[in-house]
């Protein structure tokens, strides 16, 4: 990479053998940095040195537990929440100013946006490229005053050429799974579950900036089939709880509703025109 100040954290826990985005990683043309970010609470600690070596780092959960908004008073801390916001801190102990978070299965990176600006009829695995990939992600981050930037998610092309991502492929302001950040911008993730929505909903209510860019996606093994991470919580919690975190920080712009075809179930909704701000220029003032 051009970026010689960057690096790739791979956020994890109890997964030392199943570690599904460093394989990912290496198999698209990444070659910088990568670390292995554990919490002081896993069992599987020992496993994740050996796997990995002084690529792992470890933090101290309960502590950072304190330095945001959990929005409830449980005791459950298996959410990825801690280490997302200990990645700043990480980072500065390692002298690094740009870092992206990943999750920990990703199977593959792809292209969804053709260099004419259009969708092709079939997405293209990224192979050999994902270092000028998060080159000019990062190029671009560095270029806006964003909080945080994205990547798109699988989900966010459902239905192909006919899903309005396709059709008029633009930035969202939703910004979800991986964030390419700066110690020079830091902010915090709060709330136990759906910590990215939670972010993104209530940060851009006070005017920070939260995007996600459509040219490229990751896809990730389905939630709850994958044993560890947040699969656990999610099973115990549901989605109808995890939805509500959001209500919670974004009351008057986020709702729980329906969502799906035949096999509905509850999911959060959010009302962007009730969520961001929208400035007017200077010459409308009365």
């Amino acid at each position: 990479m051009e970026n010689k100040d960057f690096a790739v954290f791979i956020l994890t826990h109890g997964r030392p053998d199943n570690v599904i985005t460093y394989h990912t990683l290496k198999t698209s043309g990444y070659t910088g940095n990568i670390y292995i970010v554990i919490d002081n609470e896993d069992k599987s600690a020992d496993k994740y040195y050996k796997n990995f070596g002084d690529k792992v780092i470890m933090f101290d959960k309960k502590a950072i537990a304190k330095t945001f908004d959990e929005a409830d008073n449980f005791e459950d801390r298996r959410a990825i929440v801690y280490a997302r916001n200990a990645c700043f801190n990480i980072a500065k102990e390692l002298g690094i100013t740009y870092f992206i978070q990943l999750d920990d299965d990703y199977t593959k990176f792809d292209y969804r946006i053709n260099s004419k600006g259009n969708y092709p009829t079939g997405h293209f695995k990224i192979k050999k490229t994902l270092d000028n990939i998060l080159d000019i992600l990062l190029n671009y981050y560095k270029s806006i005053p964003a909080k945080t930037i994205a990547m798109s998610q699988g989900g966010d092309f459902i239905g192909g050429s006919q899903n309005p991502n396709a059709t008029n492929p633009k930035l969202k302001r939703k910004c979800m799974n991986s964030f390419i950040c700066s110690t020079e911008r830091p902010f915090k993730f709060n709330g136990r579950i759906n910590e990215d929505v939670n972010t993104y909903t209530r940060n851009a209510s006070i005017g920070d900036i939260f995007l996600t860019v459509p040219i490229v996606s990751l896809t990730q093994a389905q939630t709850q089939s994958n044993d560890g991470g947040m699969t656990d919580i999610y099973l115990d919690k549901g989605t109808y709880i995890k939805s509500f975190y959001s209500v919670i920080f974004q009351p008057s712009s986020v709702k729980v509703a329906l969502m799906g075809d035949k096999n509905m179930r509850l999911h959060h909704r959010v009302s962007w025109k009730h969520t961001t701000p929208v400035i007017l220029e200077e010459k409308y003032k009365k």
